[in-house]
């Protein structure tokens, strides 16, 4: 693999909204394999999400999106060595690492929530995206403070 780059796998859209995002989520979502089931807690936690915000002119699809949105962190900061000593260099993500890191950060503080099923803990994290709180968002907000903390050393970019 040294000279030729991987093929990027193409991924279906998901059957009920027709979007390659959701199916990337869910892929994120996944354990063992189990796709039907990942299916099945992200379709009924927009449920949940729908009942949760009523009075929201925006679908459930929507609200989500803007919850990943919200939850995207727009730099982060990578370790480079120079001279002997390890500098956190704060450098800007690639589009498509920046959604892979907003989709892992709801799951991952989704899971770690209070809730009875997995599906109600996704609902609230999605609605904690919403408006602009909840794990997901404080993980973006410190990883923002890092790179403005390492400024001095965005010169070191590589």
């Amino acid at each position: 693999m040294r000279k030729s780059t991987p093929k990027k796998r193409v991924i279906l859209p998901d059957p009920v909204f027709n979007e390659v995002m959701v199916t990337k989520f869910v892929n994120h979502l996944m354990y063992d394999g189990k796709k039907s089931i990942s299916f099945s807690i992200f379709y009924n936690a927009l449920e949940i999400v729908k009942t949760k915000l009523p009075n929201e002119e925006k679908s459930a699809l929507e609200i989500w999106k803007t919850a990943l949105e919200n939850v995207t962190p727009q730099v982060e900061v990578k370790s480079r060595r120079i001279g002997g000593a390890t500098f956190q260099v704060p450098t800007e993500i690639r589009p498509d690492r920046k959604e892979s890191i907003s989709m892992k950060n709801l799951i991952i503080y989704a899971r770690k929530r209070a809730g009875h099923s997995m599906a109600e803990k996704l609902a609230a994290e999605i609605v904690d995206g919403f408006n602009n709180q909840g794990g997901a968002f404080k993980r973006k907000e410190e990883i923002h403070r890092m790179a403005e903390a390492n400024r001095a050393f965005a010169h070191f970019r590589f």
